[in-house]
């Protein structure tokens, strides 16, 4: 018998203890053996409908969430706003409560992190944040799994996000690394730096687990002697109006080969995608067979997916 988390309602990483995370990662990675080897039988989520609502464009998290609860023996309901009475007046709070009474889970994207928080609280199920401008919780769980699984929760490992640190990723990112105890440095253009309440919250974090979280302007002082190099778009969703101004401000930010010159020699390189090739990444860097992690990266959220799903079940 799997036991569950402490938390019915995945918000953001920092609902979560340590306790709950690795519990998170150590079925993942069961489930990543048993899937990998045809050897999954065991179908938790027999019975149980798992709903989509879906405000944003989704890609893997749509597809990790779709695929993880059909394996686990459950069934989908993919949620549009256009497609639901929310086109037609019928508020939020009514909306949800219906849903809570014919699903038995929701996942949800949507920009406003204000939306998402008042989606989890009118909510009766367990109810999982897909991403809101602010957090991306099941995409920090799929990262520091991919970390560990390439590198180990090694006390001296160094990770270092280049890019625009007031970024969903980013923010739960550090929330993440700092929890378990990993060193994160956040290299960003002055003006594109973390929410202070994260920064704050992350190096609360740093000195129960003893790690380094910083904040700096330099990319190649974030990327000297890191063992993990991340990056994300500079044009997240909801800022599409800023790209002109944010291509001018990241101008010099993309990672190369050049600036991962300074890196450790056996440096893997991670992405969350969709990447933006010539943009914040050059298109070698993203399909380097010897350091790229992403497509890895990107089939791991199907097992913390499945984890999730079954934890909160």
């Amino acid at each position: 018998m799997v036991r569950s988390i402490s938390v019915r309602k995945l918000v953001t990483v920092q609902d979560l203890s340590v306790e709950d995370i690795m519990l998170i990662l150590k079925l993942a990675e069961h489930y990543k053996l048993h899937v990998k080897s045809s050897t999954m039988y065991d179908k938790p989520l027999t019975g149980r409908i798992v709903g989509l609502y879906f405000e944003l464009p989704s890609t893997r998290t749509r597809l990790a969430f779709g695929v993880a609860t059909f394996i686990l023996g459950g069934n989908v309901i993919y949620l549009r706003k256009d497609e639901l009475q929310l086109k037609r007046g019928e508020t939020l709070e009514d909306t949800i409560r219906i849903l809570s009474r014919m699903l038995n889970a929701l996942v949800v994207r949507v920009l406003d992190h204000d939306r998402l928080l008042k989606i989890a609280e009118y909510s009766e199920i367990p109810v999982i944040n897909g991403l809101t401008r602010m957090y991306h919780p099941t995409q920090a769980l799929t990262d520091i799994f991919t970390i560990r699984e390439f590198k180990g929760f090694r006390r001296d490992i160094k990770i270092a996000y280049v890019g625009d640190g007031y970024n969903n990723v980013c923010h739960s990112l550090l929330l993440a690394c700092s929890k378990v105890g990993l060193n994160i440095t956040v290299a960003c253009p002055i003006g594109y730096e973390p929410d202070r309440k994260v920064v704050k919250m992350a190096e609360e974090n740093s000195e129960i687990s003893n790690c380094v979280v910083d904040i700096v302007h330099d990319p190649i002082e974030a990327v000297k002697n890191a063992d993990v190099i991340y990056t994300d778009v500079y044009v997240s969703m909801g800022t599409e109006k800023e790209r002109e101004k944010r291509l001018r401000d990241f101008e010099g930010w993309t990672i190369t080969k050049e600036l991962l010159k300074h890196a450790k020699k056996d440096y893997i390189f991670m992405h969350c995608l969709p990447a933006h090739r010539g943009e914040e990444v050059a298109s070698d860097i993203l399909d380097d067979p010897k350091h790229s992690v992403v497509w890895v990266q990107a089939e791991n959220k199907l097992y913390i997916a499945m984890s999730l799903l079954t934890l909160l079940l």
